[in-house]
């Protein structure tokens, strides 16, 4: 994430909730987002006051007119979520075990026999993340400096090799084939990690158990179910209108450049984080998630327990304890991302939407993180809420 260099953007309204009453708080908090650097931000709050929606800033880099509230976004690893409900409804149908070994499911890429698929969905696996791995500045590998840390590579997902390559296929069995040829970060079960892989895995564990594409299989189970209408897995580059833009900036021999990256082949990350969603279909998918108008009971139970020890279910973070608990996943990618967030019982959900100027620093880390805690501070009265993605 960044801040477009000496871009001022001037937040500009649209909408408001479906009874008329005005959240001034909330609005405060959106026009403070689009002045943090973010090009536009779209927000939906449900609530028991109702639905408000609203957006702010802009949908091209430099124009006035304001993102639509109802506009498509790559939503990045929010699709994790989308992966492990997936999973779990096939665990529900006597397809998949949870706790039966990866290996079982795919038997030619080489798995550790003692990856099981819950390990998988709770990134406990170990298995190497296709797009690289980051480790402390003191560790005993062989990488690139990153950020004061050390980068083991993967494959390409910044600076000006990421932009000319961004409409690149890749297949998703050859990035778990790449990962799978690296050294694991550690031992099966013994420590908690984020890498794209295990959804990767996950992916080609659906499409292996059910004969279908990933898309097929979660329009079945997920999607449908749901009615949700305005997400998708593409298999384009293009995103369906309306939408805000993304965009990347990188250096090259001194001059920084702005690329519009809208259009992409999100394949290079694959079930890591490739979806397209809006802020709508985010609600009506975890609010009817964490309501259980999905999953039976027990696994709802089993995707909100949390791991230690940064609160990691099966596809999603859980903060606070009781009532009080909020569910919850972040994703970006490449000058989009999303926000979504649920009461334990689906009851109040925040779901937003976010474009802007992306880079190697990722420079809009610290405001991502800020805009985030003042929302769900603001909806959900926790900040301890908004402490992971």
């Amino acid at each position: 994430m960044t801040n477009p260099t000496n871009q001022v953007l001037a937040p500009s309204d649209h909408g408001g909730d479906g009874t008329g009453h005005d959240r001034p708080a909330l609005r405060r908090a959106l026009h403070e987002i689009a002045d943090a650097g973010f090009t536009g931000f779209q927000l939906r709050v449900n609530d028991s006051r109702g639905e408000w929606v609203a957006s702010a800033g802009a949908s091209v880099l430099g124009e006035p007119a304001p993102p639509s509230p109802d506009g498509h976004i790559r939503i990045g690893s929010n699709t994790k979520t989308f992966v492990a409900a997936t999973v779990l409804q096939l665990v529900a149908e006597g397809v998949v075990v949870l706790d039966a070994p990866a290996a079982d499911y795919l038997p030619d890429l080489g798995i550790d026999p003692r990856i099981t698929v819950r390990m998988l969905l709770q990134h406990t696996s170990g298995v190497f993340n296709f797009t690289g791995e980051i480790y402390g500045p003191d560790a005993d590998v062989e990488g690139v400096p990153f950020n004061g840390m050390i980068l083991v590579p993967g494959i390409p997902w910044q600076g000006r090799e990421w932009v000319d390559s961004r409409f690149t296929r890749y297949a998703t069995e050859d990035l778990v084939r790449l990962a799978l040829s690296r050294p694991a970060r550690f031992e099966p079960g013994a420590d908690w990690s984020y890498s794209n892989t295990n959804y990767a895995l996950a992916r080609l564990i659906i499409e292996a158990v059910s004969g279908r594409t990933l898309a097929e299989e979660m329009h079945r189970l997920v999607l449908s179910p749901l009615g949700l209408t305005q997400t998708q897995v593409p298999d384009t580059a293009s995103i369906p209108e309306p939408h805000a833009h993304a965009y990347y900036r990188y250096e090259d021999g001194g001059q920084q450049t702005t690329v519009d990256v809208t259009a992409q082949d999100p394949s290079w990350i694959s079930s890591g984080g490739d979806m397209i969603s809006t802020t709508r279909d985010l609600h009506l998918f975890i609010s009817g998630l964490t309501s259980g108008r999905l999953l039976p009971a027990p696994l709802l139970a089993e995707m909100l327990t949390p791991h230690a020890p940064v609160g990691y279910g099966l596809g999603v973070f859980v903060q606070g304890t009781g009532h009080g608990a909020v569910v919850f996943h972040n994703g970006g990618i490449a000058g989009h991302g999303a926000l979504m967030y649920s009461s334990l019982d689906g009851a109040t959900t925040l779901t937003a939407g976010l474009n802007y100027v992306d880079d190697a620093a990722q420079s809009l880390g610290a405001a991502f993180q800020a805009a985030t805690q003042r929302l769900v501070t603001e909806v959900f009265g926790d900040p301890s809420a908004a402490s992971a993605g």
